[in-house]
């Protein structure tokens, strides 16, 4: 008889664990109804997990007794809201929450205040050094 190794039952729980926390209604949310418009919520969805461990024996263990196992697992989950399903009457529109950049001008615009903001912190730190040095 094959013996079940501890690292399967360990990806096992991982996998497990993901499937609870993610189902179809985390992609395609539940819909929200007002008198005239329904809104249905759709989101990104993207995960991963990783589960290692080693068998070890010990100093005092016994030479019938079989290896100790030390092992764990983790798992990340990432839920972007992408967009909205917008249905009025026969009509059905998506209606994104984010548009992203049209071209390369439009996201190096985009980008323009984030690296200000690092070539400021740069100077302002290299001016501090200077001071200390001073």
């Amino acid at each position: 008889m094959e013996q079940n190794h501890p690292i399967n039952d360990l990806m096992n729980t991982t996998m497990q664990k993901i499937r609870e926390m993610v189902d179809a209604n985390t992609i395609i949310g539940q819909p929200i109804r007002t008198d005239e418009v329904t809104l249905i919520p759709v989101s990104k969805l993207s995960f991963g997990f990783a589960s290692g461990g080693t068998d070890f024996t010990t100093k005092n263990q016994k030479p019938d007794a079989g290896n100790l196992f030390g092992g764990g697992g983790g798992a990340g989950v990432n839920i972007q809201p992408v967009a909205f399903l917008v249905i009025k009457g026969s009509t059905v529109k998506v209606l994104p929450v984010a548009p992203p950049p049209a071209t390369t001008v439009d996201r190096v615009v985009e980008m323009v205040p984030d690296v200000m903001d690092r070539v400021t912190g740069f100077i302002e730190k290299q001016q501090e050094k200077k001071d200390l040095a001073d």
